[in-house]
């Protein structure tokens, strides 16, 4: 048997195997008796109701899983990435034009895969426990703008890598890094004014005692914005959440309105004094120089793997290309990859630390910053006793409970 077929089998099943064990040990760890620091914040019937929130979803995400490792097996074993690809040649267009058409196709067939399980969980699970209020036409409408910003964007990437690869030689996988550094950074600039509205309206935040305490703190800490906007994330869904775009002197605050609707004005900055903690400490510019420098060694290991026959074998190839040796890569980088994530989430986990000692020693309101972490919890029927093996593997974020307890040994209130 081809040796890069079983390591492609072993990986996908050893996934699957591993996500089953997690997420049993996060549910089963689950505590029945509402932690102490919360009793102000669940009352016991909305702690159960995390907890089967909780149960539901995991659920349904191994079920899924289960079904998509199952269809992907499959279909490397009867030859199914072969027959795209005779689908893509026959168009008789160049390989660049070929490799969008197999991409395309293989995106395609796993978005339309994915649709039912995305609906169930908007309109049954979220549906259920309250969250969403997502209409069946926005949900349809999110779906092709969705598509049709991975055909563009993601054409576009797929597109220069295949000709760098095709033509520069030994030095590709350099080009390719370069080149897409450069046009993700574009992308992060240009997201703010020309994505993010296609999917939610931003409007500058009314005048008032919360903008002017906004504007207020971020001008004590010397920290530029181009704007404060609420989005209207009601459109969607009841959780609640705040973020950053754009860099430089194009930064700009976003706040979703069900935040707004459910916090203080001191609840509120004190999680933005958070995001601000971010920049100030520069997490965003160490996790952007971590990625550039996981993405130029991705490249570069790609280098090695590009027309290999024993990996074409593998998936019943009778044809070498550029195009399908990055889908099949993927397949093997799938194990590196994660062992990334897992040290971009540690690493993520330590900022997040930092960032709330910024928050509570600049603003100076601790009381409000605990009352915010721990609403934000409530309303999103967050997991409060998470497993610690979940944690490690998979968390940006602290468990809420050790961030308190953190700000608490602090002894700033």
């Amino acid at each position: 048997m081809n040796i890069y077929l079983v390591i492609i089998l072993l990986i996908l099943i050893g996934e699957c195997i591993l996500s089953f064990v997690v997420e049993s040990l996060n549910v089963k760890h689950a505590r029945s008796q509402l932690p102490e620091e919360f009793s102000d914040t669940f009352d016991a019937e909305r702690y159960k109701r995390s907890q089967e929130y909780l149960r539901e979803n995991t659920h349904f995400e191994l079920k899924k899983e289960i079904f998509l490792t199952v269809i992907i097996v499959a279909f490397i074993l009867i030859g199914g990435f072969n027959f795209v690809d005779q689908i893509a040649r026959s168009s008789h267009h160049t390989p660049i034009v070929r490799g969008l058409i197999f991409a395309g196709i293989l995106m395609f067939s796993s978005q339309i895969l994915s649709i039912p399980f995305s609906a169930y969980r908007t309109f049954v699970i979220e549906e259920k426990y309250g969250f969403n209020k997502t209409t069946p036409k926005t949900f349809i409408a999110d779906l092709f703008k969705r598509w049709l910003l991975t055909a563009l964007i993601g054409g576009i990437m797929l597109a220069a890598v295949i000709w760098f690869f095709g033509t520069m030689g030994n030095y590709a996988w350099l080009y390719c890094w370069v080149a897409i550094t450069i046009f993700e950074l574009f992308l992060v600039f240009i997201a703010p004014v020309l994505i993010l509205p296609l999917f939610n309206k931003f409007i500058p935040l009314e005048e008032g005692e919360l903008k002017n305490t906004i504007e207020n703190y971020a001008k004590s800490q010397r920290f530029a914005l181009k704007g404060v906007f609420t989005m209207d994330a009601s459109r969607r869904s009841t959780k609640s959440n705040a973020f950053f775009t754009g860099f430089g002197k194009y930064r700009r605050i976003a706040l979703f309105d069900t935040l707004i609707q459910k916090h203080t004005v001191d609840e509120l900055v004190s999680v933005l004094a958070h995001e601000i903690g971010h920049y100030k400490k520069k997490h965003i510019l160490k996790d952007l120089v971590l990625s550039v420098a996981i993405m130029g060694l991705m490249f570069f290991i790609l280098s090695f793997f590009i027309n290999n026959e024993g990996l074409f074998g593998a998936f019943k190839m009778e044809e070498l290309s550029v195009y399908a040796s990055l889908v099949f890569f993927g397949f093997l980088y799938s194990p590196i990859h994660f062992v990334f994530s897992v040290v971009q989430s540690i690493i993520s986990r330590k900022h997040e630390y930092e960032a709330d000692v910024f928050a509570v020693t600049t603003y100076k309101n601790p009381h409000a910053f605990i009352a915010a972490l721990k609403r934000l919890t409530a309303d999103n029927l967050s997991n409060l006793t998470p497993h610690p093996l979940k944690v490690f593997l998979y968390y940006s974020h602290p468990p809420v409970l050790q961030r308190i307890q953190a700000i608490r040994a602090m002894h700033l209130e």
